[in-house]
């Protein structure tokens, strides 16, 4: 898939993000990370997005697709909760 970089807006694409948590997804599954350093990371993809989508500038169309990667990133987190 040919992605730019960011969008019209000068952010990310919610694939960008939905991506980074499928790969953790991944690695987690594998255990080729850590579960500290996933939990870290999802954290952090957790209060990015939630800063995003927060923001009282950012488009309808932009913010349901960070919203839906949201919610695939706080599954991910209580997943690995119950590996912890």
């Amino acid at each position: 898939m040919n992605k730019e970089p960011l969008g019209l807006d000068g952010l990310p694409s919610h694939d960008y993000f939905e991506e980074a948590v499928n790969h953790i997804d991944e690695a987690v599954a594998n255990k080729g990370i850590a579960l500290g350093a996933a939990k870290g990371i999802i954290y952090s993809l957790i209060e990015t997005l939630g800063t995003m989508i927060g923001d009282p500038d950012l488009p309808s169309h932009a913010r349901s697709g960070y919203e839906g990667v949201l919610e695939l990133a706080h599954e991910l987190e209580a997943k690995i909760a119950k590996l912890n």
